[in-house]
Parts: C-alpha cells; sequence; structure tokens
C-alpha cells in the first residue's frame, strides 16, 4: 500500500509539473527569440542613426568601424555597413568583396536599400549556420545611401532556450524529491495501521490470536476496520473456546457411556436366546460403529481446533512401519499388501499425521479390495528437474504417496463428494463411518499438502497425498528400503503373508 500511494502521490506531482512545465518552457523559448530580435533591431536602429551622422561628418572610417565592433561583441552576432553601390564601409568582421555583393544581393537588404522598412527579420543560413538576421536603412532618404546588416546564429539562441528547460527539469526533479519524501511519510502513516493489522491476521492465520490492535492511529476507515477486526478476533476467540470445552467435554460424557454399553451388550450374550443373538450382533456392530463416529468426530474438532505445528519427518520410515503392522491384518483377508517406490527426502508434516493418514487410507482400501487382490504403498519423489525449479523459484516440491486398491472404485462424480463428511458410496460394506477421507483430507491440508483421488489403471481406487518436502533441492533417487519381514516380487516389496480385517474389529493400533 505504500508503493501505491507514494506511486500515486508522485503520479499527481509530475502530471501538474508537466502542465506548468512545459507551457513554461514554450512561453520562455518564444520569448527569448523575441528578446534577440529585439535587441538586434534596437542595435541595427542604434547603428543606423550613428552610421547616418558619421557619413555626415565624414567621419565614417574613424568611428563607425569602431562602433560596429562594439556592438557585434554586444549582442554575438556580426556587423555589417554596407553602401548601395555595393562597397563595404565598415564590417565587425573581413569580408571580401564578393562576399558584399552577395550581402548585397539578400532580401532583408536589400528591403532596407529600397526603403521599404525600417527593419527586416529573417532566417538565413550562411556556411552551414543558422541566423537571425536584420537589415535597417541609413538616413531618411529615399532610397537611402547605405544599410546596416546584423546577423546573430540561432545557436545563441537554441542555447539559452536548452539551459532554461534543463533548469526546469532540474527544479521539477527536486520538486518530485520533495513531494516523494512529503509522500512517503504520509504512506508510511497511513499504511501503519494496515501493515499492524496485517501482522496480527497473519498471527490468527497461523492460529495464535492477536492481542488487540490499536485503533487510535491513521485515517477513520481504518480506525474502523481495526475495531471490526478486534471484534472478529474476540468472537472467534470466544468460539474456540466453546470448541475445545465442547471436544474436552464430550469426550469424557460420550465415550464413558459408550464403553459402559459395549461392556453390558458383551455380558448379555449367554443370557440371550439363540434367535436373538443376531440382534445382539448387531447392535454390538452398531455400537462399535458410534464408537469410531464419536471418535472421528473428536478427532476433527481437534484438527479444526489450531494449527498443527510441522515437523521433519522421513516418509521412507512412516510406510515400512504402517506396512509392517498392517500386513498382519491384511493376511487375514487373503489380500496382498506391497510397498513400492523410490527413495525419498524428508517431508515437513505434523508429527502423527502420516500415521494417520496411512491408517485411514489403508483401512479403507482394505475394507473395499476384494479377496485374491493386491493393495500398493507407493512413495513418488517429484522429478528432479521439477524439484531444482521449484527450488530456484522459492516454491515448494512434493512427494507423492500413493495407496492403490483393486476394489470397484469410484465414479467421477464419487470421488468428487468423497472427502464430503458422512458422505459413503451407495454399495459401500456397512460398519463404516463416512468421517475416514474427510479427516485425511484435513490431515492433508493441516501438513500443508492435499490428497486427490484417481481412477486406478488396474480398477479400484488410487489415494494421491502431496507431501511437503522439507528440502526441495535434494532429490532422493533409489528404492524403498524393505520392512522386516518382508520380500521384493516383480519390482515390489510384499509382506511374508497377505491380510485384510474389517474397518471396525481388526484395525491394528
Amino acid at each position: 500500500m505504500t508503493r501505491r500511494l507514494l506511486l500515486t502521490y508522485l503520479s499527481i506531482a509530475a502530471l501538474v509539473l508537466l502542465c506548468l512545465e512545459i507551457p513554461l518552457g514554450f512561453v520562455y523559448s518564444r520569448a527569448e527569440r523575441d528578446r534577440v530580435i529585439n535587441a538586434a533591431r534596437e542595435e541595427a536602429a542604434s547603428l543606423s542613426a550613428f552610421a547616418e551622422l558619421s557619413l555626415a561628418s565624414g567621419r565614417e572610417e574613424q568611428d563607425l568601424p569602431r562602433r560596429v565592433t562594439e556592438c557585434a561583441g554586444r549582442i554575438g552576432g556580426r556587423i555589417a555597413v554596407i553602401s548601395r553601390s555595393g562597397s563595404l564601409i565598415a564590417a565587425s568582421h573581413p569580408l571580401s568583396e564578393q562576399e558584399a555583393r552577395e550581402l548585397l544581393g539578400r532580401p532583408d537588404v536589400a528591403a532596407a536599400l529600397n526603403g521599404t522598412g525600417s527593419a527586416d527579420v529573417r532566417t538565413s543560413g550562411m556556411g552551414g549556420v543558422q541566423y537571425l538576421s536584420v537589415a535597417a536603412p541609413v538616413g531618411h532618404a529615399t532610397p537611402p545611401d547605405a544599410a546596416v546588416h546584423i546577423s546573430v546564429p540561432t545557436g545563441t539562441v537554441h542555447g539559452r532556450v536548452h539551459q532554461v528547460w534543463l533548469l526546469l527539469a532540474l527544479a521539477g526533479l527536486t520538486v518530485l524529491a520533495v513531494v516523494a519524501g512529503f509522500a512517503f511519510a504520509v504512506a508510511r502513516w497511513a499504511a501503519r495501521p494496515i501493515l499492524e493489522l496485517q501482522r496480527a491476521t497473519v498471527r490468527l492465520a497461523d492460529g495464535s490470536l492477536p492481542g488487540p490492535v490499536a485503533v487510535t492511529d491513521g485515517p477513520p476507515e481504518i480506525r474502523s476496520l481495526a475495531a471490526t477486526f478486534n471484534q472478529t478476533a474476540a468472537r472467534l476467540e470466544h468460539l474456540l473456546a466453546s470448541q475445545r470445552a465442547f471436544a474436552g467435554e464430550a469426550s469424557h460424557q460420550l465415550k464413558t457411556p459408550l464403553a459402559a454399553l459395549r461392556l453390558r451388550l458383551d455380558n448379555l450374550e449367554p443370557a440371550v436366546a439363540p434367535f436373538g443373538r443376531a440382534s445382539l450382533t448387531a447392535a454390538l456392530t452398531e455400537t462399535d460403529r458410534l464408537a469410531r463416529l464419536v471418535e472421528g468426530l473428536l478427532m476433527m474438532a481437534g484438527l479444526e481446533e489450531k494449527s498443527a505445528t510441522r515437523d521433519v519427518v522421513d516418509p521412507q520410515r512412516v510406510c515400512a512401519e504402517r506396512h509392517q503392522t498392517w500386513a498382519p491384518v491384511f493376511e487375514q483377508r487373503n489380500v496382498q499388501l506391497a510397498l513400492t517406490g523410490e527413495r525419498t527426502g524428508p517431508v515437513l508434516f505434523p508429527s502423527g499425521a502420516l500415521e494417520q493418514i496411512l491408517d485411514n487410507l489403508l483401512s479403507n482400501a482394505l475394507r473395499h479390495s476384494p479377496p485374491g487382490s493386491t493393495v500398493t504403498i507407493h512413495l513418488r519423489d517429484r522429478r528432479a528437474s521439477e524439484r531444482r525449479r521449484a527450488a530456484a523459484d522459492g516454491r515448494t516440491s512434493f512427494v507423492d504417496l500413493h495407496v492403490i486398491d483393486q476394489g470397484t472404485g469410484l465414479t467421477e462424480e464419487q470421488r468428487l463428494r468423497a472427502f464430503d463428511r458422512f458422505w459413503r458410496a451407495p454399495d459401500a460394506p456397512k460398519g463404516g463411518t463416512g468421517l475416514g477421507l474427510a479427516l485425511v483430507q484435513r490431515l492433508a491440508h493441516a501438513g500443508g499438502g492435499n490428497v486427490t483421488l484417481r481412477a486406478a489403471s488396474q480398477g479400484g481406487l488410487a489415494a494421491v497425498v502431496s507431501l511437503p518436502c522439507a528440502d526441495p533441492g535434494r532429490p532422493g533417487p533409489g528404492r524403498l528400503p524393505a520392512p522386516p519381514g518382508a520380500r521384493r516380487t516383480g519390482g515390489r516389496t510384499v509382506s511374508p503373508s497377505a491380510v485384510t480385517a474389517t474397518d471396525d474389529e481388526s484395525a491394528p493400533a
């Protein structure tokens, strides 16, 4: 804002200066030319009168040359007094007979010798130099016996005009410098409250609620904006405090009754008749689903409460650990869990968030994978050229984490809705809460990344999570290390046995 205000003030000042100085420069140019012409006319008239007296007294050879030389030095030009017959009477500079005859043929000299005017002003060139010339008759006889010719080089006029233009330009720059200093002070005064609001907004966006912003400085509009911001920040702080209190109380008030309800249902199992066992099993399943739903909602509330702090995380280690943890669970469902990809550098991500993302994606893939299929965890480092370009441009490079299953997959419209809370596909297995992918998206955004769903090349669904690199300039060539107890098949790292589990009972801790 400071730069824009400064540019605005300078533009207005420059426009005003141009509107004033350009006409002033042209007026002065005209005035300077007229001044030189008038000076030449006055000198021509004065010298004409002096020449008339000298010719009448017969002293033209004694006094006239000296007076001609003085006048020529005073006006910075050339002067010649020439008779009607073409003879040179006096001159401020040497002239040959040929030059004298040529001078006699000039229109202004001819006009003066004919007695048509007291002075005639013309612009002509002699020897490649432009001159302003004035010719005046000597005496009052008709026609006169002689004429005075004065020529002043236009370079003298142009030099003075250029000097004035230079002075005007320097004056304009001085004025602009003064205006710039004044405008900078005014712009800083006007922008200081806005900068304070900007810093407070950045702190608010980072999750730390700022203190009240001063509302006593700046223009009235800025003071009103600061007051509104303080009200908004206070309201937001109140809402976050209420949410924090709700999350803490709900964690205790909901988990305890659900655990007690599950325990009572387990204790009822011996006393339930065989025909009621199905209803009891359904009640236990719904109780577990309600417990997971409450846990997911509390986790979502915790994510929205404050911004997560990012730490340096090794995605290879996390993937290897989650592969080892989930492998037995996948094996129970006759589904293979493969770990593939290339060696990558560290990423900046909230501590524990990547584990939660993998757990939710693997649980979701497990529930939709038919027996005999394969779920793949794949890490892909962005191209080295892309990472170098990102580092040079100051942009963040990413590592892509893929979780690919071979289930039924989702349509394009369903993939767009999959991240909505509580949304479940029409053919989804029972027991899900519809919060898993929404939680994955929240965790990815909290870490500065993103998550997308794509159609897998061999059918099924591919979830791609982009993780911001901690060192964008360092690519990490190589393959992922094999987790303990794993074997490589066909370029993949696969667990010794493939397992599967339900979303509710068999997810590993």
